[in-house]
């Protein structure tokens, strides 16, 4: 791969994420599940490290994210600084600086004790692409925090 090649890959795995983040802001699963492989996986961690769930494909992933956000929820995510390593043809992988904010109307949990209304996020989206009948997938996206706070 020569470097206007990889300079082109880099911009489409950017693109990627962007459709990702824009799809998640609107709300649209089954547009943010269709950028993921078949076999696609999303591991959000807490802030301590460990692991809060791992979604283990696009359908699991597109049931799961609206059911955690919550109807009425208002989201907003940014993407920042980014490094993308392109492994082959067909295979590249990214660290990006993200924040997440999200807004939804008050709720409780099953215990009936108050659920938080107001999250602001920070932490890094790490995915691992696969390039797909000519289209950059992505296999594997795994979200580290450096911070969270919460407002009731």
């Amino acid at each position: 791969m020569n470097a206007t090649e990889r300079l082109s890959t880099i911009e489409e795995l950017r693109r990627v994420m962007a459709r990702y983040v824009y799809a998640a802001d609107h709300q649209n699963w089954s547009e943010l599940a269709s950028l993921f492989t078949e076999d696609g996986t999303f591991t959000p961690h807490n802030v301590d490290g460990t692991v809060l769930r791992t979604m283990g494909s696009p359908a699991e992933i597109a049931a799961t994210i609206p059911v955690s956000v919550g109807p009425g929820a208002v989201l907003v995510h940014h993407l920042f600084s980014d490094e993308i390593d392109v492994e082959s043809d067909t295979s590249a992988r990214g660290v990006w600086a993200m924040e997440d904010l999200i807004k939804r109307p008050a709720r409780t949990d099953a215990d009936g004790r108050p659920e938080f209304t107001e999250m602001h996020g920070y932490g890094h989206y790490r995915p691992r692409f696969t390039k797909v009948d000519g289209t950059w997938k992505i296999a594997e996206l795994v979200l580290t925090r450096v911070r969270v706070d919460f407002a009731h």
